[in-house]
Parts: structure tokens; C-alpha cells; sequence
């Protein structure tokens, strides 16, 4: 149907996984896409060419969205080029595991930096131009660790969990614009990151199962179950959902 067509997207941290695939849903309903990340070039570029694929126009753009002078840079360069930015997915995060009787606080601000305060900076900058269009989406990315809580991950769950009360007040803000703010929260993933490359095809076929065995659906979710939500979101059938937070984690419980 494309859907998204004559709408520009910036979807952060874009470069594989949940924020690649929902770069490429987007391109594929027709929206042009801002993809990003910090420092992987190899990633970003491969992700713009399968963008490209799709026909549509696409801004490749490393930035670190901890840093207000990156994203007003990266969100200047968008606008310079498409005009305005119609949809933002706050997508990047870092989720490294650290006790917290170990925790420094420069490790909790760099988890903070971008889970919490890079979905304010690229929001704070985003807005203005969806108010004056009258059309907006903003879609944060949580996940079960806003909820449930996790032993060394007390940096990551706060963040998470911001995300949600950022979600439910920024969209009552926003409302009599027509920019509407909602929360996806994915439960457990079948992606690999950087913290796997090291693990042998039993030991990850091992994981997987443990992981699975937790979800009463019997199974991971793929990253395609976790971008087509925010398809919907982004489309006009969601046009009176906002301040939402949508679990898509096969049952998993969220307290």
C-alpha cells in the first residue's frame, strides 16, 4: 500500500537488528530513512544500500546521541535534506551488564546517555518541526527490563523505564498537535550482538533454548514481529493511539 509514502523517517541506532529492520519497513511503505549509529560505518552502509534497493532516498549519519552538539548536527543534516522529519524511533541503547556494588556512576551515565537522554535530545530537536506540520509520530523502544528488572542491570532498567513515563507525558503534551508518542516494548529477541561473537554454534543454539524456554509462547520473537508494530504505529490506523506502551513479548510476564 505504501503507506509511508512523502514521510522521512529517523530511525536511531539502525544499523542492525531492531532498528535496521524497522528502517526497512519504512522504506519499504515508501518513507525516505535517516539511519544511525555511533561507530559502525561497515553496518550503517550496508543497511543504506538494502534501503536503497527499496527506491526509496536514505541519509546515512554516525553521531553519538548522548551528545546534544551530534544530534542537533545529525537531526540539521535530515532537515537539510528531506525537509522535515515526520517519524522518530528512538531505537539505540546499550544494555552492558554490570553489578551494581561495581556500577561507577561514569557507567551508569553512559547507559543513561543514550537509553534515556538521546530519546529526549533527538525528541527535543524532532518536535518543533512535527507541531508545525501537524503530524507526528514518536515511538520509543523499552523492553522487558523497563518492568520486570534485572540483577546487574540497574543502569538499563531505569533508563528503560523512563522511556515509559517520557512515553505517557510527552504524548499528553503533544496530543493537540497530532504528534503521538507510544512505547513498544519487545520481549526476548532472536538477534545476536557484539557480546555472542565469541560463542560457539552449540553454545548459541544453548542459549537460545534457555531464552526461549521462558516465554510461554515457546519461542523468540523475530525483529520483523517487533517492526511491524512500529509500521503500525507510524501508519493512520494508529491514528488514536498514543501515551501507550504495546508489549510484543509472547506472553512473557511484565509484573
Amino acid at each position: 500500500m505504501k503507506n509511508l509514502i512523502g514521510r522521512t523517517a529517523l530511525v536511531t541506532g539502525s544499523g542492525r537488528n531492531i532498528g535496521k529492520s524497522i528502517a526497512l519497513m519504512y522504506a519499504s511503505e515508501g518513507a525516505n530513512v535517516i539511519i544511525n549509529n555511533k561507530s559502525n560505518s561497515e553496518e550503517l552502509n550496508a543497511t543504506a544500500e538494502e534501503i536503497k534497493q527499496l527506491g526509496v532516498d536514505v541519509l546515512s549519519i554516525q553521531a553519538d546521541i548522548s551528545s546534544e552538539e551530534e544530534v542537533e548536527s545529525m537531526i540539521t543534516k535530515g532537515l537539510e535534506k528531506f525537509g522535515s522529519i515526520d517519524i522518530l524511533v528512538n531505537n539505540a541503547a546499550l544494555r552492558p551488564g554490570t553489578p551494581f556494588v561495581d556500577m561507577k556512576y561514569s557507567d551508569w551515565k553512559k547507559v543513561t546517555g543514550i537509553d534515556l537522554d538521546g530519546a529526549f535530545l533527538c525528541s527535543k530537536l524532532c518536535v518543533p518541526g512535527m507541531i508545525s506540520k501537524g503530524w507526528g509520530r514518536i515511538i520509543n523502544i523499552a523492553g522487558l527490563m523497563a518492568l520486570e528488572g534485572h540483577e546487574g542491570y540497574t543502569h538499563v532498567s531505569a533508563s528503560k523505564m523512563g522511556l515509559v513515563g517520557f512515553t505517557r507525558s510527552l504524548a499528553k503534551e503533544l496530543a493537540p498537535y497530532n504528534v503521538l508518542v507510544n512505547c513498544v516494548s519487545p520481549g526476548t529477541i532472536d538477534t545476536a550482538g557484539p557480546r555472542h561473537a565469541e560463542m560457539s554454534k552449540e553454545e548459541l543454539d544453548e542459549l537460545a533454548a534457555r531464552r526461549s524456554s521462558r516465554v510461554p509462547l515457546g519461542r523468540l520473537a523475530t525483529v520483523e514481529e517487533i517492526s511491524s508494530v512500529c509500521l503500525f504505529l507510524a501508519s493512520g490506523g494508529a491514528g488514536y493511539i498514543t501515551g501507550q506502551t504495546i508489549h510484543v513479548n509472547g506472553a512473557a510476564d511484565c509484573r
